[in-house]
């Protein structure tokens, strides 16, 4: 196990500092013009894959870190330059994880790779569990996977919706009911290939931040995918909804659903985005209020401008602390026993919020413009408190968690 240090090693650096030159060269100067067009960066996500960021190789790098700090560190880096265009490259890792935290050794091999292509051939994948009824709520989710034993098939209706890279993936994979009864304990997580019938994209939404990713509804219109598609094997499912009925029957303690372990795993990650947007927008507002002169004198000069300066500066170091502390906890396997993945996720999301909007009053009227990039960061800020669980439920979380009790 990797003692937990704040100290990156020589490697780390260096990918952090290519990342850095990445974001800054490739992704800043693109940023407003792919928000503005509210469209998949194609060419950027190619120029990341040639380069060997978008990638499977990149991504299990820093996913498998001992550490826990390369993807925490590559999603502050990426989302440091723009965060629309940073989800669109990293918006695969979603799909990825939840293969990684719910499938097979064969499932990983067989469909990581297939959801990055390669970089003559770029291809991304979509995660689908949020539903048109079911957001927060995941008990409430309608869409059902049946089962056809004579063919060895399950069998997929229902629509989803926020889905990043709906519609457009290669892979998809969806979170759907298996046995409606358990409510969140039935559920199932499925891959479903490229170009299986019945699998279409529905509603594209536009959207007030992150418009360079796209976003949109997947409707699963009798699709069947074999049997070999259930993450994890029939196998393992039919044990868990066992054990499951049996708890429930006992009144017993909860049992983990396929989604929710995809969300506890990229909780920090989504802080550590959030960390780079904010850090981005202090960084502006430093950089004007040491130059931005009035009344014969830099702006900085004033307690006002200063002090708003200081707290920003501290919220974000602190977000960064509390990120990197629930990734080596996660990687290191280390229980979160008092909810630390959800409390990264919540302070770090709540910081990015409040320091872009801090950043945008002290460039004053300038901050409000789009010659400046506070108003589209505070714009793209606003997604942290609500994707991957809102605030409100990661308070809920942590409330259960330290408290012991079924706190609704």
């Amino acid at each position: 196990m990797a003692e937990f240090t704040m100290e990156l090693n020589d490697e780390q650096k260096e990918v952090r500092d290519w990342l850095h030159g990445f974001a800054a060269d490739v992704i800043r100067p693109a940023a407003a013009e792919w928000d503005e067009r509210e469209e998949t960066p194609w060419p950027v996500i190619q120029e990341a894959a040639k380069v060997g960021i978008y990638s499977l190789d990149f991504y299990a790098q820093q996913y498998f870190d001992p550490t826990g700090l390369g993807i925490p560190m590559a999603m502050e880096e990426l989302f440091w330059g723009d965060a629309g265009i940073a989800l669109s490259i990293v918006g695969t890792g979603l799909a990825a994880v939840g293969v990684l935290a719910n499938g097979t050794e064969e499932q990983i091999g067989t469909w990581i790779p297939q959801m990055y292509g390669d970089a003559t051939d770029v291809k991304v994948a979509a995660f689908c569990s949020s539903e048109p009824d079911a957001g927060s709520d995941v008990a409430s989710m309608r869409t059902r996977a049946v089962y056809d034993e004579a063919k060895d098939e399950w069998v997929i209706n229902g629509t989803k919706t926020w889905a990043t890279n709906g519609g457009i993936a290669n892979v998809h994979v969806v979170v759907a009911s298996v046995d409606p009864e358990l409510g969140s304990k039935g559920h199932a997580s499925f891959i479903v290939p490229p170009n299986t019938p019945g699998c279409s994209q529905g509603q594209k939404f536009k959207k007030h931040g992150i418009r360079a990713s796209h976003t949109a509804e997947v409707i699963l219109d009798n699709v069947r995918v074999p049997g070999s598609c259930l993450l994890g094997g029939k196998a393992k499912l039919d044990e868990r909804l066992a054990r499951a009925r049996e708890k429930a029957r006992k009144g017993g303690e909860r049992v983990k659903n396929a989604a929710m372990a995809t969300f506890e795993a990229s909780r920090p990650a989504v802080g550590a985005m959030a960390v780079g947007t904010a850090r981005a927008a202090y960084e502006v507002a430093l950089d004007y209020a040491k130059t931005r002169e009035q009344f014969g004198r830099p702006i900085i000069d004033n307690q006002g401008v200063a002090f708003q300066l200081a707290d920003m500066a501290t919220s974000v170091d602190a977000a960064r602390l509390m990120v990197w502390r629930a990734s080596w906890m996660a990687i290191n396997g280390k229980p979160f026993t008092a909810a630390e993945g959800s409390m990264s996720k919540l302070f770090a999301s709540e910081t990015a919020k409040k320091v872009t909007g801090q950043a945008i009053q002290i460039l004053g009227g300038n901050g409000y413009t789009r010659e400046y990039p506070v108003e589209r960061m505070h714009r793209d800020a606003a997604i942290y408190t609500i994707f991957e669980g809102t605030s409100e439920i990661q308070r809920l979380v942590i409330a259960r968690t330290i408290s012991g009790l079924p706190i609704r």
